[in-house]
């Protein structure tokens, strides 16, 4: 009985060590979807619009990039 307890306590923490990679690959490509949309909104401002929010054809990289690191 002790070996079938040892075994399906590895088997968890296998499953549970997948599921935690599965989430963080999960978050990592939903930072880069983010970061994706938001550069391709940027991208579409002309540059009055641009400066109208303070921004430059050489920040829209930055902002990219930051916008999915607050979820």
């Amino acid at each position: 009985m002790t070996s079938i307890s040892a075994t399906s306590h590895s088997a968890s923490n296998t499953t549970g060590g997948i599921m935690r990679g599965l989430r963080m690959l999960a978050s990592i490509l939903g930072d880069w979807n983010d970061a994706r949309v938001t550069r391709r909104a940027l991208s579409r401002l002309s540059a009055r619009e641009l400066d109208d929010i303070g921004l430059t054809r050489f920040d829209i990289e930055a902002v990219a990039t930051r916008s999915g690191q607050f979820r």
